[in-house]
């Protein structure tokens, strides 16, 4: 079974606002909201995957990351380790460099039907970390 390791951003703004795109309409779980992010290549570092990815698909470059969560989510036919980072340090102005569409969210108004069932406890967390703030 193919096993991936994925580098994730969470791109949050002053005003708890997080950057999120949408799935092209050809891809894996096409249609649904992402944070972005991508694979962790041959003898990277999820950090300098993360910080790759997000340069390709945002225009940014992640001057801090935080790990906030690693979490696994099985499919039939494979296995996903997602690494969760919180990036609140960046240069540049994030926006869809491959096309695609973006947008900007409060943090509580996070829906976790918009998005992949991968990333549903991550999006609890989420909304009730800034329901707790």
């Amino acid at each position: 079974m193919k096993h991936l390791n994925i580098a994730v951003g969470i791109i949050r703004n002053p005003q708890q606002e997080i950057f999120i795109t949408r799935r092209a309409a050809d891809s894996h779980m096409a249609g649904f909201w992402e944070f972005p992010g991508g694979k962790i290549e041959q003898g990277e570092t999820p950090e300098q995957a993360l910080g790759r990815e997000l340069l390709e698909e945002t225009g940014i470059h992640a001057n801090q990351a935080r790990l906030l969560e690693v979490l696994e989510h099985r499919f039939t036919d494979r296995i996903v380790t997602l690494n969760f980072y919180l990036v609140e340090d960046w240069a540049g102005e994030p926006y869809g460099r491959e096309g695609q569409p973006m947008r900007w969210v409060k943090q509580a108004d996070l829906r976790e039907e918009e998005f992949p069932e991968a990333n549903v406890s991550i999006i609890k967390l989420l909304v009730a970390q800034a329901s707790a703030a």
